[in-house]
């Protein structure tokens, strides 16, 4: 999910083989979203020998629009197996995993957000946008919610999310759980930890900050309604 610079690199340190990946999302034609886009192609088709991989992604991403250029190449486009250029409210059915679309508000007009619906519940992303009316409600029922935050409290900026608008968005989501990430130098500065907190007694829902090579494991037993997720 929107593989940006360096993200098959640290892919490899932590020992995960992007050979394996079956579905390729991006939401917007940025490149902190997009970068390694087209090097997990060359992985997952294994340079092209085999046609494989199902790339999911908005209008802008894969042809362009007025504010950006196509983020994967031709060439690219016909390593892949399945291309599926969605919008908001289209559903991609993958089997055991279903993908809705779902609006943002950004600088890439094109840009989305998403819900993956898996077998032991949703997941859903926000990618970047900005708080509009009923954001938070397009993702109400997800268990897990991941919020690209980029600004800390006090600091809202035109195309993204600020700590206030988080607490907003969960306010009206009501998920299990919720992560931050996408933080920009004045989150960074303020402390991601300490605005997630801040989240989280507001909102009274738990909220994790992001950091470099965290994994979650995610519960799928009988206790999975008391604690979603840890970390490690």
């Amino acid at each position: 999910i929107d593989p940006g610079p360096g993200s098959i690199a640290y892919s490899n340190q932590l020992n995960l083989d992007p050979q394996k990946v079956e579905y390729l999302l991006i939401s917007h034609c940025h490149p902190d979203h997009d970068n390694d886009a087209e090097v997990y192609i060359e992985a997952i088709t294994q340079g092209g020998a085999k046609r494989r991989g199902v790339l999911i992604a908005p209008k802008g991403v894969l042809n362009g629009n007025d504010t950006c250029e196509p983020r994967i190449s031709s060439y690219h486009k016909r390593m892949v197996s399945r291309i599926c250029e969605v919008s908001p409210g289209d559903i991609v059915d993958l089997g055991e995993v279903k993908f809705r679309a779902l609006r943002a508000e950004h600088g890439d007009p094109d840009t989305i957000g998403f819900r993956l619906t898996l077998p032991w519940g949703e997941i859903g992303y926000t990618s970047d946008t900005e708080y509009f009316d009923g954001l938070g409600e397009q993702y109400r029922g997800v268990r897990l919610l991941i919020m690209c935050v980029l600004r800390p409290r006090g600091a809202p900026i035109k195309g993204h999310l600020c700590t206030d608008d988080a607490i907003k968005i969960l306010e009206e989501a009501r998920p299990e759980s919720s992560i931050i990430t996408g933080f920009g130098m004045r989150m960074i500065y303020s402390n991601p930890d300490v605005e997630a907190k801040a989240i989280e007694e507001a909102s009274r829902i738990r909220t994790v900050a992001a950091r470099d090579s965290m994994r979650l494991r995610l519960h799928v037993g009988p206790e999975s309604k008391q604690r979603l997720l840890d970390t490690f």
